[in-house]
């Protein structure tokens, strides 16, 4: 209970520092744009209500959810395909780097002409930069299986789903979540893009929309909103994290009391 506390309070008094500093530096702020961080959290209720909520806030989670599971999932089964044939990940290891070379914002003109301006493209562009980390993640995950493990699952015959589930993504975990948990990130921030270009709804375009009609601690809370998903979805992540990997963080733990 204490280390849980202690996790907590290190978690949180950044974030509280922070937000107390910008509230004393920005006090008696004169300056249009950039105005008191009282001013902001005023007009928070009246901005982010429920019906923004309803129009605004859930169109981006569902958009950020489907693009960011379909990263996670494309990402693990290319990766373990490729990194468990020795074969094509020569053949495809220079066009990865190819394409991981370009940023995925300079992507979303093109996923435009290519599919549009509806929810589609804006998944498409969520997945076009959330699924690198995976993929690379676990192709490296799936290169550095124990080899004495493999040999072990060879001579007593284990192979196909068994071998697959028990073994090389057991083994890969560790790295696949770090890859997911750099996606996430990644994902949310290629969320907003997508909804600068062509959106009708969504939080990133609410906010351009504030900035366009000059309404700016609106603008400023609804990057406050943005600042508050990313670490509700860190915990989350956290929290499942600690779940599929609670026999890894239990071996190291054994490891630690060992020595």
């Amino acid at each position: 209970m204490s280390r849980a506390l202690g996790r907590a309070g290190l978690l949180l008094g950044l974030p509280v520092i922070l937000l107390v500093t910008w509230w004393f530096a920005s006090a008696g702020s004169k300056s249009f744009y950039q105005p008191p961080l009282e001013t902001i959290i005023k007009v928070f209720p009246a901005t982010w209500t429920a019906a923004r909520f309803r129009s605004d806030v859930l169109p981006s989670l569902g958009r950020l959810f489907l693009g960011y599971g379909l990263a996670v999932l494309l990402g693990i089964v290319l990766g373990v395909l490729i990194g468990a044939h020795r074969r094509l990940r020569a053949l495809v290891e220079p066009l990865l780097e190819f394409l991981r070379a370009i940023p995925p914002p300079v992507l979303v003109p093109i996923l435009i002409l290519v599919a549009g301006l509806g929810d589609p493209t804006k998944v498409l562009v969520i997945v076009s930069g959330g699924i690198w980390p995976v993929l690379l993640n676990t192709v490296e995950g799936v290169r550095g299986v124990d080899q004495v493990l493999a040999d072990t699952c060879r001579t007593y015959r284990i192979c196909g789903w068994l071998r697959m589930r028990t073994f090389i993504l057991r083994a890969a975990s560790p790295q696949i979540v770090v890859g997911a948990r750099q996606a996430l990130s990644i994902s949310i921030i290629m969320m907003v893009i997508g909804e600068l270009l062509g959106a009708t709804n969504g939080l990133g375009y609410t906010v351009v929309q504030f900035q366009r009609g000059f309404e700016i601690p609106e603008m400023w809370s609804g990057v406050f909103v943005l600042g508050l998903l990313g670490v509700l979805l860190s915990l989350a992540f956290t929290l499942v994290e600690r779940r599929v990997l609670s026999w890894y963080h239990g071996v190291r733990a054994a490891e630690r009391s060992g020595r």
